[in-house]
């Protein structure tokens, strides 16, 4: 991939017609460097965005700058951009007409972490893996992984009848194994959105930003195949979103009674959304689903169908400010929440011996962050995530998780970032038993 890049970077360089662009960070007005007279967001995009390295390429009459600068927010503007994902690149080759930008980018991201009075056996910090009883021998534990490095490419054309067209493809280098895996793989046309992306019931917008990669446990967070509509409608603070996914229900089958099937029916999903400036908004989403099992006492395949609903939404009431807000309750959605897809929850025994019925669950999850300076800041994240089964199940089956994490971020360059975070969790169990674990991680990362 990097001998790629390199070539094409070399032959647009070579090019007669090639120019190159640059704004150095340090020339920012002081006006955008100040927290007086726009939210830090907003300085942290001027500051990445005017610090790109442009390379034009073609023979053919320059744009006007209003139709590449359109081009280049393309680049910055996501609707579910998730704060781990990786920056707009440094790196953008685009047509003197302003009529094809491709830009190759991606991160390099290390974690640190040491845990101690009560150990997690994974990665990720996720209460739902927390031993219950505790295990005196995993009392502490030091790790660390590469994972969440990654690279990207994004292409933006536009044409006279189809507008946009856009072209997205990422992929994540795994330390466990897993070696080089698709994260996304999508293309735009206009309002329609095609491929594998982040499915629409969820808000990466509304997460608080952590360091840890699994995040708060109460969220929503899918990826997956889909069909997406959004429009934000003109001179209106209205947009809404509708998209048919590919399904991936989890069914706690014994194999005896009950027996899982392969889902037949898409996931269908919507929201409506009401955008209080460019970085805020407030948003309701509903999922609707189909969950089939097979019932081995009637020797029938039966289905039950599953919901979600959820309120979430970023604000900032002051310039320093970032409020962070997601709430989401259903039956038969939670392998789509962060703590409970660890199990097999959309469906479970019913008392009706060879029936499954879907259960309730419920996930809340609260932020905010605190800029001491455009690049310097601080957030605080709350999480919970709650099963409701409507029959008796075993004692030692989980019931509720708790989610804290306090961070501080710095970058000393718009693309360079540092930052350490305390994390507290626990997991509660049917039975009154509980176990807690506590970490500090660290993070180094750098985008390009």
């Amino acid at each position: 991939m990097k001998h790629i890049v390199y070539a094409l970077v070399m032959l647009a360089a070579a090019s007669p017609a090639a120019t190159a662009l640059t704004v150095p960070a340090d020339s920012l007005p002081e006006k955008q460097l100040s927290l007086k007279n726009s939210n830090a967001e907003e300085i942290r995009h001027s500051q990445l965005s005017d610090s790109q390295k442009i390379i034009y390429f073609g023979n053919s009459d320059m744009a006007p700058s209003d139709s590449a600068d359109s081009l280049l927010e393309r680049f910055y503007y996501d609707q579910y951009r998730h704060f781990q994902d990786p920056l707009a690149p440094y790196f953008l080759l685009m047509s003197k007409d302003a009529k094809l930008a491709m830009g190759v980018g991606g991160c390099v991201r290390m974690r640190g972490w040491y845990d101690f009075d009560g150990a997690m056996p994974t990665n990720g910090f996720v209460p739902h893996m927390i031993p219950v009883p505790a295990d005196p021998s995993q009392r502490r534990k030091l790790g660390g992984t590469p994972d969440g490095t990654s690279i990207y490419i994004r292409v933006i054309g536009r044409n006279r009848v189809l507008g946009d067209v856009v072209g997205y493809i990422q992929g994540n280098f795994q330390n466990d194994g897993h070696g080089f895996k698709l994260k996304k793989a999508y293309v735009e046309i206009r309002d329609w959105t095609i491929g594998y992306a982040s499915s629409s019931f969820q808000d990466p917008a509304a997460e608080t930003p952590t360091i840890d990669g699994a995040g708060q446990n109460g969220k929503t967070g899918t990826t997956s195949m889909l069909v997406r509509w959004s429009h934000r409608f003109k001179k209106s603070p209205w947009s809404m979103a509708a998209s048919v996914e590919m399904p991936s229900s989890q069914c706690d089958a014994d194999g005896i009674k009950t027996k899982k099937i392969a889902d037949w029916f898409p996931d269908i999903v919507a929201w409506g959304q009401y955008n209080i400036s460019d970085d805020s908004h407030v948003r309701l989403s509903g999922m609707l689903r189909v969950l089939p099992y097979r019932d081995l006492v009637a020797g029938q395949n039966r289905s039950r169908v599953g919901w979600g609903v959820q309120l979430s939404g970023v604000w900032y009431p002051a310039n320093r400010l970032t409020i962070y807000a997601e709430a989401n309750t259903g039956q038969g959605y939670q392998s789509a929440m962060n703590d409970l897809a660890v199990g097999n929850f959309d469906l479970v025994a019913d008392a009706t011996p060879g029936r499954l019925y879907a259960p309730y669950a419920m996930g809340l999850n609260l932020g905010m962050k605190y800029n001491f300076a455009p690049n310097l800041y601080s957030c605080v994240a709350l999480g919970e995530a709650r099963y409701f089964p409507r029959y008796e199940v075993d004692g030692s089956d989980y019931k509720y998780g708790l989610y804290g994490a306090v961070n501080l971020f710095y970058e000393p360059t718009p693309r360079l970032q540092v930052g350490v975070e305390y994390l507290i969790g626990s997991r509660h169990n049917f039975n009154g038993e509980h176990g807690h674990a506590n970490r500090v991680d660290a993070l180094f990362q750098f985008s390009f």
